[in-house]
């Protein structure tokens, strides 16, 4: 389905006409704010880093606690975010984590908090992030063998990752959701085993579809499992039946999991979801805008175009000005990414020059 754009007699205005909220010339609001805390990673994954790291960010280039909390409180409060995720690199890193997420809880009592995580150290922290108003989490784990886990991430960390896992369930950080990257040869025949880990624990497991946002450059179509193979490997072991639910803008199509051979109405053993950015893209509903570790607005996860707010941030502009320059990035969405069912042979495609760590998932 595609969004047509909405005229200003049927009430959308460009940003520099009225006050509207994060809205695009397609007639998109963007509702889910997605802020990266830190570029910096404890893990190498294949898919996003390359084996001796990149270099990072400086302490100082990074937004502070405060300015974090600014751009919040600017987001929900005049520009009609609705729901905040706190992104990386490993947003574990930053020492300041747990004072951020109070900092925010404070200024917003009801607004949705969420966290994605490799889950490193997750273990020591997950009772603290809690009692600091976290909502949810959602944690990469992309094998339960130690050895593909090695492979995928370039480190021995899997029993720190389940250990991670196990807190954050104690803690009651709920719905848990665990993200998953299937790759050719490599841990796709692990689908069926890692969606059955995931419904005995309760949790809602998400495979992903590999993105070209690695930063070796190596990615290719024919390495990446796509969405329609996903939901073949899965359906070896399980049924699957559409979420009656409205995705309602979610990047996942969801399915309710059944065993096999199951009657129409046996028990919904748990639910997976699909996120398939390259092949089945969902561009036409995308509420999301991004912000990086740095404080530049990023209006679509494949973006080559920025949009800095540090320099607002950092003078004395008011929360007025900055929330019109964000206005204006989100204007300026593209209709979509370009890439196509075939991936980066689409000619409308250009390859961003971030890689996934350096933007925020």
């Amino acid at each position: 389905m595609e969004i047509i754009p909405r005229r200003a007699e049927q009430g959308w205005h460009n940003p520099g006409d009225s006050k509207t909220g994060l809205l695009d010339r397609f007639g998109r609001q963007a509702t889910d704010l997605r802020i990266s805390l830190i570029d910096k990673c404890n893990l190498r994954c294949t898919y996003c880093m390359p084996a001796d790291g990149l270099e990072w960010l400086p302490r100082q280039l990074l937004m502070t606690p405060e300015e974090i909390r600014r751009l919040v409180r600017i987001g929900v409060d005049d520009l009609g975010v609705r729901e905040l995720r706190l992104t990386g690199g490993e947003p574990l890193v930053r020492a300041d984590l747990t004072d951020i997420i109070a900092a925010i809880r404070e200024d917003h009592p009801t607004l949705p908090v969420s966290l994605t995580s490799n889950g490193v150290g997750l273990d020591r922290k997950a009772e603290a992030l809690k009692a600091a108003g976290l909502t949810r989490i959602n944690i990469s784990l992309d094998s339960l063998h130690h050895g593909t886990f090695e492979q995928l991430t370039r480190r021995p960390f899997l029993d720190r990752v389940l250990s991670g896992i196990d807190a954050a369930l104690d803690a009651g950080l709920a719905p848990l959701k665990v993200n998953a990257v299937l790759q050719q040869g490599i841990n796709d025949a692990e689908a069926p085993e890692l969606l059955d880990w995931a419904l005995q624990r309760d949790i809602e497991l998400r495979f992903i579809e590999q993105m070209p946002l690695d930063a070796d450059q190596s990615w290719s179509r024919e390495g990446m499992v796509s969405a329609a193979q996903t939901r073949e490997l899965l359906r070896k072991s399980f049924r699957l039946d559409p979420d009656p639910r409205l995705r309602d803008g979610a990047p996942a199509e969801r399915f309710e999991v059944r065993a096999h051979g199951s009657g129409p109405e046996s028990a919904v053993l748990g639910v997976v979801g699909v996120i398939a950015s390259v092949t089945e893209p969902f561009c036409a509903d995308c509420r999301r805008t991004r912000i990086t570790a740095e404080g530049k607005v990023m209006s679509c996860l494949f973006s080559r175009e920025e949009t800095d707010l540090a320099d607002l941030l950092r003078s004395d502009a008011s929360d007025e000005a900055i929330a019109e320059r964000w206005r204006e990035a989100m204007w300026g969405k593209p209709r979509a990414h370009g890439m196509g069912h075939t991936g980066l042979d689409s000619p409308d495609y250009v390859r961003p020059g971030r890689s996934m760590s350096t933007i925020g998932g």
